[in-house]
């Protein structure tokens, strides 16, 4: 069954191309995508430890987000890429996080979705990113099997959130961040990053 929505705003054509013009810079923004994602799902664990029933599943997302990290750093390796020097501020994440909460309740469930509509634009780009790799044997088929197991986390949020909050009311406020979120992704610059 899927739990996720569907991205309101497609990604442009052109970001692809962005892209493919500085693979290096794409994979070190993403390297540092991968080690926030692992970051993200440990301080869930951190700040709503009486959340019992979803510890576990946000403990092995986060060590499956680790391990794509992992998996980006050797690829950057081999290509002689170093990780970036400094995390730059993601200006897509930063605008979803305004969109957050304040108050406890309200913001934990909050913090589950934008996870949610992250992890499925992640898996978009990385699909777009899988088909446009014609000449390049192993990202197309890393990008490829990254874009499978974002979609599936995109899921896995919203699992989590409906452990805790009526269905009617988390699909509301997803609805909301989807539709938020497509219009911050509308009105990026295109830059070779994942976000």
């Amino acid at each position: 069954m899927k739990f996720s929505l569907d991205l309101t705003v497609a990604t442009r054509p052109e970001w692809v191309s962005v892209v493919k013009d500085d693979i290096p810079a794409f994979l070190q923004d993403h390297a540092d995508c991968e080690r926030k994602a692992s970051a993200m799902a440990m301080s869930l664990v951190a700040k709503y430890p009486d959340r019992l029933e979803i510890i576990p599943e946000l403990i092995a997302t986060g060590v499956e987000e680790l391990e794509h990290f992992q998996q980006v750093y050797e690829v950057m390796r081999e290509r002689g890429i170093p990780l970036a020097k400094e995390m730059e501020a993601d200006p897509y994440i930063k605008g979803l996080m305004t969109l957050i909460h304040s108050d406890s309740t309200r913001r934990f469930l909050d913090r589950l979705l934008i996870a949610s509509v992250i992890e499925c634009r992640g898996a978009e780009r990385f699909r777009l990113i899988s088909e446009a790799m014609t000449d390049d044997a192993q990202l197309r088929s890393f990008y490829h099997g990254l874009w499978v197991s974002e979609a599936r986390h995109g899921h896995i949020f919203v699992k989590m959130a409906l452990e805790f909050f009526e269905k009617e009311h988390v699909y509301k406020r997803l609805g909301f961040f989807n539709v938020e979120e497509g219009k911050i992704v509308a009105e990026l610059e295109l830059r070779p990053a994942l976000h």
